[in-house]
């Protein structure tokens, strides 16, 4: 037997959700990826370069033609200067962008802050660095965040804090009053951020995506992580890429180079012709926008209680007027009898803090949601 260093974990949610949703021919509105078909050009291009030949390991950081593709996005974004070849590296997907930026972040006994309910990727990796995470717990049912909680766990042994806006599972976006607070924390110690902007395209009733990359303090101690499967509704491609500067990117690739080293060649040619020849990230917003009006739509009559979502592709209803019932059991329960699967919010939390909610993910074809809403209407 080999002693686990992740005693405690289970096989995911999402992993579970999905196989019961399965199981029992139920609409999967659980796991986060679209059901409907990508543009046909980014395929063919896929194809394209990979009939060319460009098959083989491409270079560790990334190909250069897509690394200069995302060193123009960024600035047309944000108006941010970044180095292609020294600031950006192409990962497998933002998960292990995270996980990397981790693992070059976190030493034994170092301790990070995170914000729950948090993506569940982040307090594990903190736990194979030998580190010790400290969660914050968003403000419900607003789901901000409390700075007055985070200045009180500020020491010499905090290395790290986590960043997610906008936020997975919630939809909450952070504000310029955030960023400021941030920079008052990290300004004057050894404090580092990853923030996980992977959702930087999908934000909703004119709200703003404040990337970490625009101050100029924080982008100094940040690791910025995006996914190309979240933009370009890709997500089975498992591409993204992280910007930090230099001094950090060096530490990041050092990593980087063991536990990856490369990642697939005729994507990374097939994004960067696309990127550089379409505007796909111009309308991801309406995309999403509309699919969240519909689902809300479809449900006004239901016996949910909608929690605004202002990004991301998840919306949260709170299910209180319904049942009494743990939000596991009650997803499972929908799952299995009405046929349609979510998420419950309890697991992103350590202390498996219940508030009767569940997430739904409206990434769908509108026929799907649909369905889906005059299902929920009828619990």
């Amino acid at each position: 037997m080999i002693k686990s260093k992740l005693p405690n974990v289970e096989t995911t949610i999402f992993t579970k959700m999905s196989a019961l949703a399965s199981k029992h021919e139920a609409i999967n509105l659980s796991q986060g990826f679209p059901d409907f078909d990508i543009d046909n050009k980014i395929t063919e291009l896929y194809g394209h370069y990979s009939k060319k030949g460009y098959n083989q390991y491409a270079p560790m950081i990334g190909v250069e033609k897509l690394i200069n593709s995302i060193a123009k996005k960024v600035k047309k974004d944000y108006n941010v200067s970044v180095d292609p070849l020294s600031e950006i590296t192409i990962t497998a997907g933002a998960t292990q962008a995270i996980y990397t930026a981790i693992t070059t972040l976190i030493n034994p006994d170092d301790e990070a802050i995170i914000f729950s309910p948090a993506y569940d990727s982040y307090a594990p990796a903190i736990e194979l660095a030998g580190g010790k995470t400290h969660e914050v717990k968003l403000v419900h049912p607003s789901f901000s965040i409390n700075w007055d909680e985070v200045n009180k766990l500020i020491n010499k042994k905090i290395r790290l804090i986590i960043i997610n806006s906008p936020h997975n599972p919630t939809g909450a976006v952070i504000s310029k009053d955030d960023i400021r607070e941030l920079e008052r924390i990290v300004s004057s110690n050894n404090i580092y951020i990853i923030s996980d902007e992977v959702y930087e395209h999908i934000v909703f009733d004119n709200k703003v995506h404040h990337s970490l990359l625009t101050s100029d303090i924080l982008r100094k101690k940040t690791f910025a992580t995006y996914s190309f499967g979240k933009s370009l509704h890709i997500t089975g491609w498992k591409l993204g890429y992280c910007i930090a500067p230099r001094n950090l990117m060096e530490e990041f690739r050092k990593v980087h180079q063991y536990n990856v080293f490369s990642c697939n060649s005729p994507a990374q040619y097939a994004i960067a012709d696309y990127i550089d020849n379409t505007s796909p990230f111009d309308k991801i917003s309406e995309i999403y926008e509309k699919k969240r009006d519909l689902f809300l739509k479809g449900i006004k009559n239901s016996r949910f209680k909608v929690i605004p979502s202002n990004g991301t592709y998840f919306q949260l209803l709170d299910y209180s007027n319904i049942s009494n019932e743990n939000d596991v059991e009650f997803a499972k329960r929908i799952t299995i009898e009405h046929k349609v699967a979510s998420i419950p919010i309890s697991v992103f939390y350590k202390d498996k803090t219940d508030d009767k909610i569940l997430r739904f993910c409206f990434a769908k074809k509108d026929e799907t949601l649909l369905k889906a809403t005059k299902i929920l209407c009828r619990i």
